[in-house]
């Protein structure tokens, strides 16, 4: 099966070739244009390069989330419209799931983290077995002070996946809790993992690929504040 993965959840963005569970290619570019301007042209480049087309591949995969509510959006409306015009299925997995095939080499328990803003991160914890991650609890956001709870019960080292992994570093070792994090090169979220993440899902058509936020965008929770003060007076 030939995967093509988009990753455009964070601040990088990323598109890879996978086929049957061997990289083909991977072009990732942080270059602070938006992902509108960018994930696009790399997909088409890398499938040139590559020398096939949109035809050659059997599954469209994208990060549909958690992350950037923007980023998010361009990546899951870019699978959307490819799969429409190529009559393609498509797929969209956790963002941090993704993130935890990083964590092969390291085994053991996998702790992919997102910065999520107000003292949060987007987190869920994975555990390496024959392979390939193990999911041990949902995407959620989290404060950092919970996260350190729970991880201080399970009582053995995290390794740290993610964009929130130096902030997470920082106050975890601060609690006495044992981690490590992921080198630079592993950090941080790219299309590997999302197509890695794919290989057991089921496929549908574009009508059924959605964004998951996990929680409200800073404008509609300030919007909410203001009519909740509103209310009050």
């Amino acid at each position: 099966m030939l995967i093509l993965a988009f990753e455009s959840s964070a601040k990088a963005a990323s598109t890879a070739l996978v086929k049957d569970g061997h990289l083909l290619s991977q072009y990732t570019q942080c270059s602070g244009l938006t992902h509108s301007r960018t994930l696009l042209p790399m997909g088409e480049d890398m499938l040139k390069n590559a020398e096939l087309t949109l035809e050659d591949v059997d599954l469209l995969a994208v990060a549909h989330g958690p992350g950037s509510f923007t980023g998010v959006r361009i990546g899951v409306s870019m699978v959307k419209g490819l799969a429409w015009a190529g009559d393609k299925p498509c797929v969209g997995v956790s963002t941090l799931e993704a993130m935890a095939w990083h964590g092969l080499a390291a085994g053991g328990l996998i702790c992919p983290v997102m910065d999520a803003r107000r003292s949060q991160v987007y987190n869920a914890l994975f555990r390496i077995v024959d392979g390939k991650p193990q999911r041990l609890t949902e995407d959620r956001p989290i404060s950092l002070e919970e996260l350190a709870r729970e991880l201080k019960a399970l009582d053995e080292p995290a390794f740290l996946v993610g964009d929130g992994a130096q902030l997470s570093f920082d106050y975890l070792t601060a609690q006495g809790l044992a981690c490590t994090m992921a080198p630079e090169n592993l950090r941080w979220q790219d299309a590997w993992g999302v197509a890695m993440a794919a290989m057991d899902k089921t496929p549908g058509g574009p009508d059924e690929l959605l964004p998951v936020y996990l929680r409200l965008s800073q404008a509609e929770r300030e919007r909410q504040e203001r009519l909740a003060k509103e209310s009050l007076n």
